[in-house]
């Protein structure tokens, strides 16, 4: 007694259509929808700008602080800068200064 399998056959070409039309139907959602894609295109450009104007902010306020460190050199010290540092840390005034407390 011998039991006869049954075999279903698919046609190889449809079989290899199939595969080809899901790896192309995978290939352009990964291109529309993919970390790179084109929805993703809106998200990175609105990042780029927002980090262009970080960056230039900080650059602004690294220039602000360089010439802060270049005006208080040890050498030629801006006295301007010094005195309103030694009045604002140390609460020093001239003798011929007069402060005036603001409410």
């Amino acid at each position: 007694m011998k039991r006869r399998r049954s075999h279903l056959k698919l046609p190889r070409k449809s079989v290899t259509q199939t595969l080809a039309l899901m790896a192309l139907l995978l290939l352009g959602a990964i291109a529309i929808a993919g970390p790179s894609g084109v929805l993703a295109w809106t998200e990175n450009a609105r990042l780029l700008d927002m980090r262009q104007k970080q960056v230039a902010m900080l650059t602004a306020e690294r220039d602000r602080l360089k010439n802060r460190v270049d005006l208080l050199d040890p050498r030629h010290a801006d006295p301007d800068l010094v005195g309103e540092l030694l009045r604002s840390d140390l609460n020093v005034a001239h003798p011929d200064e007069l402060v005036i407390p603001i409410k």
